[in-house]
């Protein structure tokens, strides 16, 4: 699933091929990608709006459009989002073509399916995409040891579940918690009741560093991305922790060991992330 970075970038890419475009009609192949409001609803009330740009919220994109209504993606596993050419190739698992003002298409493609589109009313409340539970972003200056150890102090779960918890930190998932606890050094199963001090203010500091500087590594042109049809750059090839079982640290030279943690699997160093 791409997380924080992947999803940032994603919309870096597709806010400026969208913004001031209008849509002008709209293909649904699949209407289970549509969660609410019907598929049919969702296509007469999109069609004719303007994209004015684009946010995004945890792992969730959020496209804003002229009259106030928004409209929301969560790309779950597969999902990727391209803005092409009318006369570009169609992947076979296209659920969603949007017809642009500029000639140029919005599509949606999920080989597996699970990713989902809901379409908000101007000032109607969300209470149906779930971005409504989700805690503060990694970059946020609430982000503090304090605020760390407030929210997870008393936890005897293991600090990598509790970074996956969307409710606390948003946009955090299985590659970069093993990032974030390489960089924090910090053993993956270690219960949060007993983190040190020292654990907690290395944690607040590596949480926003780890994924600003994934984001920035995952930078790509759209070219690129069109090309690699928009998942073949998510192949992290910067990452220093996630994946690198049997692999050397780069910081001390000890292989890397894989441990399962809530049913997660999580790369680790056994002597920066001691036991």
């Amino acid at each position: 699933m791409p997380e924080l970075p992947e999803v940032e970038t994603i919309r870096r890419i597709i806010e400026p091929q969208t913004a001031g475009r209008s849509v002008v009609s709209i293909s649904i192949h699949n209407p289970k990608i549509i969660t609410f409001p019907d598929a049919d609803t969702f296509e007469s009330s999109l069609a004719g709006c303007t994209f004015t740009g684009m946010s995004r919220k945890g792992k969730f994109l959020i496209f804003h459009l002229d009259n106030g209504s928004r409209l929301v993606l969560h790309l779950r596993m597969t999902g990727q989002l391209l803005v092409t050419p009318p006369d570009y190739p169609e992947e076979k698992h296209t659920h969603l073509i949007a017809e642009l003002s500029d000639g140029k298409q919005l599509r949606y493609i999920d080989v597996r399916r699970f990713g989902r589109f809901w379409l908000l009313g101007k000032d109607e409340a969300d209470t149906v995409t779930g971005m409504d539970k989700l805690g503060i972003e990694p970059d946020d200056e609430a982000l503090t040891v304090d605020f760390l150890k407030e929210k997870l102090s008393k936890r005897r779960k293991a600090i990598k579940e509790m970074l996956l918890d969307q409710t606390i930190i948003a946009g955090i998932g299985n590659i970069y918690s093993d990032e974030i606890l390489h960089a924090a050094g910090i053993y993956p199963e270690k219960p949060c009741n007993i983190l040190t001090n020292a654990e907690w203010k290395r944690l607040a500091e590596q949480i926003p560093q780890v994924i600003a500087w994934a984001t920035e590594a995952n930078e790509i042109t759209p070219e690129d991305y069109l090309a690699g049809k928009g998942k073949e750059y998510r192949n992290t090839p910067f990452l220093r922790a996630y994946g690198h079982s049997g692999k050397p640290c780069e910081v001390c030279g000890t292989p890397f060991e894989k441990m399962i943690v809530g049913g997660r699997s999580s790369c680790y160093c056994p002597k920066c992330q001691k036991k």
